[in-house]
């Protein structure tokens, strides 16, 4: 199976060359961005967000933790799905990018309701939900929410319970200490700070969301893309994500030398294909 599938990927990215400037676009730079709005909710900040109409299904793109709408992943599915005439969104959760809201005081289900009301309320029919990392993690709990509105699913760098799982696997003797400070502490390279830092109540409200520890009720197609070079988020969570869907249609696609974000041109590619390869699926379904 994984062998057709990259047979079938090296196919599919040969047609995306081929189909002209247009498509090209995606993978060179966004030329025509569409315009930022806000959303208004009832005693909740507002939602800032991009959306190009178009056909169904619709993408909807799901950024990482600290990340926001304007990385070249979300530029780039923005100008691919304008070249296809299909709809796309990308938005800011709740404390992130021009989103109202304090960072610090975001959880899981904080983030989990915005992407539920873009999906109730900013976009019309299923949606293909690409999430990156966290955002991986928070599509597939919008799945089984909305199972009504969710199309597809593309994971990428999926980081399904990683957090939880991480600081559960530390040694006793130093969840300890993390605790009486009250933070938790993570080194990485994709903050100004050089760390991340999680209060403990952020992750105690993130077990409750934990979706690794029973089937996971997502009957969709499943796409999940993950890098062996990832440092962050190691790629056996993607292979733990897919035996646990209980969909009978999911692939996992390892990219030998692709690190976390999967930004670089040929991830983009891939990320690009895959979707398109999903919109060519569903719509021969209907």
């Amino acid at each position: 199976m994984a062998a057709a599938a990259l047979r079938s990927c090296r196919r599919g990215l040969s047609q995306i060359s081929s189909r002209g400037p247009s498509a090209a676009r995606c993978l060179l730079g966004l030329r025509h961005k569409s315009t930022v709005q806000f959303a208004v909710r009832p005693d909740l900040p507002k939602l800032a967000y991009r959306r190009v109409k178009g056909k169904s299904p619709g993408v909807v793109f799901l950024p990482g933790y600290g990340s926001n709408m304007n990385g070249l992943k979300a530029e780039a599915l923005e100008e691919f799905c304008r070249s296809l005439g299909h709809s796309y969104l990308r938005f800011d959760y709740t404390g992130h990018g021009a989103s109202e809201g304090v960072f610090a005081e975001g959880t899981i289900g904080t983030w989990k309701k915005d992407v539920l009301y873009v999906l109730d309320e900013l976009v019309e029919g299923p949606q293909i939900m690409v999430g990156s990392s966290i955002g991986g993690w928070l599509m597939l709990l919008a799945a089984i929410a909305r199972p009504e509105k969710t199309a597809a699913l593309v994971g990428i760098s999926t980081a399904a319970d990683h957090l939880v799982t991480t600081f559960n696997s530390l040694s006793l003797e130093t969840r300890k200490e993390f605790e009486e400070k009250g933070v938790w502490t993570v080194p990485t390279k994709h903050s100004e700070d050089g760390e991340y830092r999680f209060n403990m109540e952020f992750l105690r409200e993130a077990e409750n969301h934990r979706v690794l520890q029973s089937p996971i009720p997502v009957t969709c197609p499943v796409r999940l893309l993950h890098g062996l070079k990832d440092e962050d988020v190691p790629w056996h969570i993607s292979m733990q994500v897919a035996e646990r869907v209980l969909s009978g249609d999911v692939d996992v696609i390892l990219r030998r030398h692709a690190q976390h974000r999967m930004a670089e041109k040929d991830d983009i590619k891939l990320i690009v294909y895959t979707i398109d390869d999903l919109i060519d699926k569903l719509t021969t379904m209907v």
